[in-house]
């Protein structure tokens, strides 16, 4: 290939890549990916099942992540 083609591809490529670049900081300026009513909604329209399991799933974590930090101690010797 010609130097001018590689030359011409790379400028194209360039250019689309400032462009997109470009568009996905504007979106995220002008506020495009904001969604302040998802959460608020999410709570509204869900039962009150769906919100107890929610709970249950959080304590479990919780408790995992005790039980973790626990086993990463290490070996403690009884007294």
């Amino acid at each position: 290939m010609d130097g001018w083609i590689i030359a011409m591809m790379l400028g194209a490529s360039t250019l689309l890549g400032a462009f997109g670049l470009w568009g996905l900081l504007w979106g995220i300026r002008s506020g495009q990916f904001d969604d302040h009513q998802k959460f608020l909604d999410g709570a509204q329209f869900d039962s009150e099942e769906a919100l107890n399991d929610a709970v249950t799933m959080e304590r479990k974590k919780a408790k995992v992540l005790k039980e973790k930090k626990e086993r990463e101690v290490g070996y403690v010797p009884p007294d």
